[in-house]
């Protein structure tokens, strides 16, 4: 296998897979900390951290960083997840240790100068404007928000005007502390690498992150309610069952071929948009579908739904599930052919599963799933939880969570 895997004394994890038939290389920093490690106080300090990274360090303007990079034809970018915010870059192979020292300096030695802050706290305020005025977005928010209602795993990444208004750079840098620690971190890259060539400069570039990895953060409770996406308590990351659920997700709602995309869209005609996901975290997940479709039409095409989730979990084929694990597989391998996408897979690997899981280790995964493991993972999530709604557009969306509820009665 061409990826290999370093953990250097700091405790930061290096990880690599050489692609030889690239010139360029993707590559970048994964740190193990999210919205959901977030105080209340806190609420959207992650996200504006990532914002702030690239707006200039002890060493480089922003527009220095900017220039520096894109000199040489790269590009810089960053993103904020739940559990994990990521720094990356796209250089030629000639130009990593650029890279390299590009996102160790703007992790390590932030500026954090008081205008950049002020015109980033409105830019953010005006993004949490801007998924306000998007439907398909902000049901999300919301399902989220239902599904963890009152802990920090259910709140938006963006945080609220009033908390990104209050944040300053003593606090910042207290947060980037506290929490971009080198055990919860890990430097990935894909495409023309050599795996030695990177240890050595990540053990250069990344020296000051020093001490033990923040603690964990606070156990995650799907709590449900009745608050067009629906949401079920789905698996952990390292639940034996995830293949098996996500099998089950296809079939329902992965695609044109899905039941739920046939039955409801194609046959009834009650949405333009519907399909079905399974969002994974370190203890918990969740399973959700979407719909968007006019308010009339709301309660019936709940219906449909609750009947068609529960008849999959009695009635999926054999047919459906090599249908589905055919699209699992063709993805997995689409993957390998993006060195940022391959750079991001071996990252969550390393937090996940504490190693790099060889392709065909997934693949036997998928291919081990079966119509009876697909039926009872989907007769699991069933029973798991009563579901979580959550509706937007004009009063009267009331019944299509009551509908929903009745998905809990038929799985007794």
């Amino acid at each position: 296998m061409s990826v290999e895997v370093t953990r250097i004394p700091s405790g930061l994890a290096v990880i690599t897979d050489a692609m030889p038939h690239l010139q360029t290389a993707s590559l970048g920093v994964w740190v193990g900390c999210g919205s959901r490690y977030e105080a209340a106080d806190e609420h959207g300090i992650s996200h504006f951290l990532e914002h702030m990274a690239f707006k200039g360090t002890a060493r480089r303007t922003a527009r220095q960083i900017a220039e520096e990079i894109e000199a040489v034809g790269g590009d810089l970018n960053a993103g904020t997840g739940v559990e994990m915010t990521a720094y990356y870059a796209r250089v030629l192979r000639t130009d990593i240790a650029l890279g390299l020292d590009v996102l160790s300096d703007i992790l390590s030695n932030p500026s954090f100068d008081p205008g950049e802050i002020t015109r980033e706290k409105n830019v953010i305020v005006q993004e949490i404007g801007a998924v306000e005025d998007t439907p398909d977005d902000l049901v999300f928010e919301h399902l989220q928000a239902t599904a963890f209602a009152g802990q920090p795993v259910g709140r938006s990444i963006l945080g609220t005007p009033a908390t990104v208004r209050s944040f300053d750079a003593k606090r910042l840098r207290g947060y980037l502390t506290r929490n971009y620690r080198a055990p919860a971190m890990v430097v990935a890259a894909a495409g023309a690498v050599d795996h030695e060539a990177v240890v050595a400069e990540a053990e250069k570039r990344f020296s000051k992150f020093i001490g033990p990895a923040a603690g964990a953060p606070t156990a995650a409770r799907f709590s449900g309610g009745a608050y067009i996406a629906l949401g079920l308590e789905g698996v952990p990351q390292r639940d034996p069952s995830i293949f098996s659920l996500q099998v089950f997700t296809n079939v329902l709602g992965g695609g044109m071929s899905s039941r739920l995309f046939q039955e409801v869209r194609e046959q009834r005609g009650l949405c333009y948009s519907i399909y079905a996901f399974h969002s994974t975290y370190a203890d918990t997940g969740m399973f959700g579908l979407y719909a968007g479709t006019d308010a009339i039409d709301a309660p019936e095409l709940m219906r449909v739904v609750v009947d068609e989730i529960a008849a999959a979990a009695e009635t999926i084929s054999e047919e459906e599930v090599a249908r589905a694990k055919a699209q699992m597989k063709v993805g997995l391998l689409m993957a390998l052919e993006s060195s940022g996408a391959r750079a991001e897979q071996l990252a969550r690997q390393i937090f996940v599963y504490g190693r790099p899981i060889p392709i065909q280790e997934i693949v036997a995964k998928v291919d081990a799933v079966t119509v009876e493991t697909t039926r009872a993972a989907g007769r699991a999530l069933i029973a798991r939880s009563k579901p979580a709604v959550a509706a937007l557009g004009p009063s009267g969306l009331e019944s299509a969570a009551a509908i929903a509820e009745s998905l809990t009665q038929k799985a007794a």
